[in-house]
């Protein structure tokens, strides 16, 4: 025992030893100058400076942050509320599943009304009845609730009210966080429902009603989700949250609540994804964006509480175990940066509803988050980072002119039915969706190192229901809801498709040429590439010579072939070699740039050339309309 203590001892009076103290100091002068050296006249900027979709520059390199101070967000060392969705459409089955999560860790329940924004196919009809089936058994004065409505439900907070009063539980004990928000469903649908005037009519009459029988609120909800889910930019997501916080804020002043109070009405929700310093750095902005919001409004800042789901353009239906670690990046993001709760999708959300085993899952996440890597402890740990704070820094001076332009639109109503953002939002979806057609935004397991032969994720015999509050006819430009991977998987599945009716699927020949090392690299690049649609690459060790090679793909069923070798073998023979594939009946594609060879090439029929960067989907799609017959 003493020999340990004197090792304690040891070891907590040297705690202020500098590590690499033994080494010169350097500068970021020194270190340019070996970057330099190792670049070899390459653009620093194009090879090691990267942007974000808002054009923000992510630099290699950051000095300490000097002179920053922690953001004020949660308590010290305080949890973020651990929130499991309740969104089965049978309310004695939500209640069975919302009971088993709050007994083995949840410590909040998200409930999911049917049509709302973050219903992915299923949820709650926001009846009273559904609430008393839902609630029973849960302590409604011990466990934060917090409501995601949708326009057909909107009367589902009174019924809520209605349930708490049943049961004889004192409303200012409750924790509900009524998430009413207009303005998001009405970006997400297209259309607003009646005039805004009367909107504001009807919230100040729904919040009166709740705060006169002792509920404390907040009442309305300031949502990025339907932004980020279209494809929206971080900034863009920022600057819609800030206009329709404004909006509420107006709101609640235009019904008699004095600024500081009606500040207290609103809180915010946003998606958190696996981009983990974009995401910490948005949940950091916002709080900063708010804090100026309350100033103007000449309030001294308070943190508002803010909520987060991890996101939905990000899951996907292929590899669905990916999910796990997307979800898991995207929780430890959302409370590095400062969240108060966090709801986690469960990793099968996109092929149905989850099961026991996916929401364990996703409460799990979260639990070992807190209770194994203790991420909680420390209040905003990403201050004084040089990246963080620049990233931080960078999304406020962007959202900041975004929410100008909401503002001098006439405010969130007006800048929505004129489309102000969704315009915005259009062109980062249009280049989110090429820079994933062209894998240079990687979906592991779906673009990129598919498996055709997995096993999809079990989840629940439940039958979707309408999705979102979406017209036929919207009267201005929607949000659209997107998974990036949807593509990939449309291709996907008729490959199954077609493996069901036919038992094969589409395949692709790989024409490999000279020694197994010589083909190797390429022969792998190209299968993972056509797996990515579904296609199914025949693979070989290798072909003695051009006769077995062309044999072999008479025998293999296909028209599809693709040139796989080593520079110097498509030298010497992918000419020869495309020329017989051609006379053969195949369509000759070759993995890898055809350089000086392409002229060559061409005139021997291959005209399509995959390669790191190339438009995958356009030549996966392309490849679909050669082997399937009309």
């Amino acid at each position: 025992m003493a020999r340990k203590l004197r090792l304690w001892q040891f070891i907590v009076m040297n705690d202020h030893l500098a590590l690499a103290a033994e080494f010169p100091a350097t500068d970021a002068t020194q270190w340019r100058q070996l970057v330099d050296a190792a670049l070899k006249g390459a653009d620093f900027d194009k090879r090691l400076v990267s942007k974000t979709y808002d054009g923000l520059r992510i630099e290699p390199l950051y000095p300490r942050a000097v002179g920053t101070t922690a953001i004020a967000a949660r308590e010290p060392a305080a949890a973020w509320s651990v929130m499991q969705r309740a969104d089965h459409p049978d309310p004695k089955a939500a209640n069975a599943q919302a009971l088993h999560d709050l007994e083995n860790g949840a410590t909040g329940l998200t409930l999911v009304m049917t049509g709302s924004v973050g219903a992915y196919g299923f949820g709650l009809d926001g009846s009273e009845a559904a609430f008393r089936q839902s609630l029973d058994g849960v302590w409604l004065d011990a466990v934060p609730i917090e409501l995601d409505l949708s326009t057909q439900t909107k009367e589902a907070g009174l019924n809520l009210a209605a349930v708490v009063k049943s049961l004889g539980v004192a409303p200012a004990a409750t924790q509900i966080r009524f998430g009413h928000d207009p303005l998001g469903l009405m970006a997400r649908a297209g259309v607003m429902p009646r005039p805004w005037h009367e909107t504001v009519t009807l919230l100040n009459s729904i919040v009166d009603r709740l705060a006169s029988q002792g509920f404390s609120g907040p009442f309305a909800v300031a949502d990025g989700r339907s932004v980020h889910a279209a494809g929206g930019s971080e900034a863009q997501e920022l600057a819609f949250v800030l206009g329709n916080a404004v909006a509420y804020l107006r709101t609640f002043e235009q019904g008699g609540i004095a600024l500081d109070a009606a500040r207290k009405l609103i809180f915010f929700r946003l998606a958190a994804d696996a981009d983990q310093f974009v995401t910490i750095a948005k949940f950091r902005a916002l709080r900063k964006l708010w804090a100026r919001v309350e100033q103007a409004c000449g309030l001294t800042p308070q943190p508002a509480f803010v909520s987060a789901e991890t996101a939905w353009r990000m899951m996907t239906q292929r590899d669905a175990d990916v999910n796990m670690l997307r979800t898991t990046i995207a929780v430890a993001a959302a409370g590095l940066g400062g969240a108060d709760a966090i709801a986690v999708l469960p990793h099968t959300a996109a092929l149905g509803l989850p099961d026991r085993l996916a929401r364990r899952i996703a409460r799990n996440t979260q639990i070992i988050l807190l209770e194994e890597s203790h991420l909680a402890k420390v209040s905003d740990p990403a201050a004084g980072s040089g990246g963080i704070e620049a990233l931080t820094a960078q999304l406020c001076a962007a959202a900041w002119p975004l929410f100008q332009e909401i503002e001098a639109a006439g405010g969130a109503a007006d800048a929505i039915a004129q489309g102000v953002i969704q315009k915005k939002v259009a062109a980062t979806r249009a280049a989110h969706q090429a820079a994933v057609a062209r894998r240079k935004e990687a979906l592991i397991g779906t673009s990129d190192y598919p498996n055709l032969g997995e096993r999809r994720g079990a989840v629940l015999d439940v039958a979707p229901s309408a999705t979102m509050d979406t017209v036929a006819t919207p009267a201005f430009e929607p949000l659209p809801r997107i998974r990036l991977a949807e593509p990939f998987e449309t291709m996907r599945d008729k490959s199954d498709s077609m493996l069901a009716k036919s038992g094969a699927r589409p395949k692709v020949f790989l024409a490999t040429l000279g020694k197994l090392s010589d083909f190797t690299a390429r022969a792998m690049f190209a299968k993972n590439f056509y797996e990515a649609g579904g296609i199914e690459a025949i693979t070989s060790d290798g072909y003695k010579d051009q006769a077995a090679m062309i044999a072999a793909f008479k025998a293999s069923g296909t028209k599809l072939a693709c040139l796989c070798g080593s520079d110097t073998a498509y030298a010497e023979q992918a000419v020869d070699a495309a020329k017989a594939l051609t006379e053969a009946g195949a369509v000759v594609h070759l993995a890898g740039r055809p350089g000086e060879l392409e002229t060559a090439l061409k005139i021997v029929g291959v005209n399509t050339f995959i390669y790191v960067g190339c438009d995958v989907l356009s030549t996966l799609q392309g490849s679909y309309d050669n082997l399937v017959t009309p």
